[in-house]
């Protein structure tokens, strides 16, 4: 029995639910007295989406920071951490990585991966490897994961790649096809894993070998063809727009901004998330929302980087839904990403009142898990994924504020989740923190331990 719960788009009190086989199949609202069940005190959520991570990331937080500087000379600060990881390190840091997003309420998590081969370019004995590091990292956390295989052919517009970039390039198209359809046929043979696709920018590849990937991952509406496992379309994300300095040089490169150069490729859709989204111009809202391309924005690493305010409610009001991410995991805290997108609002346009409470759970639960391949998560309610986060709503942030929606997104932080059911089972409990921060800290560690 869930004392408080969000059900239907609102907060119910006393919701009873059962589980069987991982899944809802019994919720009842003000169900009264039910002796035998369980009693869950708190609010209740359904589990929350992670749409934009990075997990290598999370062994920069606390030290990029120190210095000034932009998104640029962060960049070689991220580069150099990507040079050391192996399929070992990776692993530890990511379970690690995935084990704080669970004990912050997400039981999904996208995940863009390009670190693909060893440093110097060369294949892993096993090709294979860093992906499949990464799926087994997510299941021993007890979190679903959308695998976002990312293409990275260029270091700008064309030019070849160089330095830690070589690690990330397939080498041509037809060589990021061939891997990354046989790693979605390894790593997608149980139903919590989607294997997605990524573009990592319209930098990181020619006008050229866009088209080309285009035609194999498929047109508006049947993206995630190539190597589809199962009957579910799955993913394509892509990073759009994150700096200015990016929309300069596709203008300068193609003569268009980078949201027309994917939509006149085919790869805006339903089916398509773009990442960030800062820096757009009318014609480009109009494009995302009139092809219902969702929107992931990531206002802690947006802020972290000092990127800029995207048009967040523009871009909903012509049809493009917002979902949310961590990316760098500067913090892990999807309740601060809700509140974030308010009030970066507030900042942008001095007036408050821009997204409801409700809208912004809904882009972190539903709309979010949809977006990643999982449109059965993400909301409490019969045949659904049996995923809950509860809330403790006496702590010293939330205590006395209505325990409701308002509490959730306003109020509460990570650290306010007292226990964490994924797919029917209980992934994390009260007490869980402190062996979580000890594994954090052992795997950025051994990252750092040569410099």
């Amino acid at each position: 029995m869930l004392e408080r719960a969000w059900v239907d788009g609102a907060v119910r009190d006393e919701v009873l639910v059962e589980v069987a086989d991982g899944r809802f199949s019994r919720v009842q609202v003000s169900a009264g007295a039910a002796p035998a069940a369980e009693r869950v005190p708190g609010l209740t959520l359904p589990g929350l989406a992670n749409c934009h991570s990075h997990a290598f990331h999370r062994a920069l937080r606390g030290r990029t920071q120190r210095e000034r500087g932009s998104f640029w000379t962060w960049r070689e600060q991220m580069y150099a951490v990507a040079a050391r990881l192996d399929p070992d390190s990776y692993f530890a840091l990511a379970r690690a990585t995935y084990r704080e997003m669970v004990a912050a309420g997400i039981s999904t998590v996208g995940e863009f991966h390009y670190l693909h081969h060893q440093p110097d370019g060369t294949p892993y004995d096993e090709p294979d490897a860093m992906g499949q590091a990464l799926v087994a990292a997510a299941r021993e956390a007890g979190l679903r994961i959308a695998l976002l295989d990312t293409a990275y052919l260029s270091s700008g517009f064309g030019s070849p790649v160089e330095g830690v970039q070589r690690r990330y390039s397939d080498g041509d198209v037809a060589g990021w096809v061939e891997r990354s359809t046989r790693l979605a046929r390894s790593v997608a043979t149980r139903d919590d894993v989607v294997a997605g696709r990524a573009l990592h920018s319209v930098r990181a590849a020619s006008a050229d070998q866009i088209a080309d990937l285009a035609g194999h991952i498929g047109q508006v509406g049947q993206v995630g063809q190539v190597g589809q496992v199962g009957q579910r379309a799955d993913p394509l994300h892509v990073h759009l727009s994150e700096q200015v300095a990016e929309n300069d040089a596709c203008l300068a490169a193609h003569g268009v901004t980078p949201t027309r150069l994917l939509h006149d490729a085919g790869l805006l859709g339903e089916r398509t998330t773009v990442v960030h989204a800062t820096h757009l111009t009318d014609d480009d809202i109009a494009r995302l929302g009139g092809t219902r391309t969702r929107a992931c924005f990531c206002p802690t690493t947006e802020r972290d980087l000092g990127d800029g305010i995207g048009p967040s409610r523009r871009l909903r009001d012509a049809g493009s839904p917002l979902t949310l991410g961590s990316d760098s995991h500067a913090v892990i805290d999807l309740f601060e990403e809700m509140r974030a997108v308010e009030l970066d609002e507030r900042l942008a346009t001095r007036r408050r009142g821009h997204w409801s409470a409700a809208e912004l759970l809904e882009a972190a639960t539903g709309t979010g898990q949809d977006s990643l391949g999982f449109p059965d998560a993400g909301r409490i309610a019969v045949g659904n994924r049996a995923d809950l986060v509860t809330l403790d709503t006496a702590s010293v942030r939330t205590a006395g504020t209505g325990g409701d929606e308002g509490t959730a997104v306003f109020a509460a932080a990570a650290e306010d989740v007292t226990r964490v059911v994924v797919d029917g089972r209980v992934v994390v409990r009260q007490g869980d923190r402190e062996q979580i921060g000890r594994e954090l800290a052992a795997a950025v560690d051994r990252l750092w331990e040569d410099t």
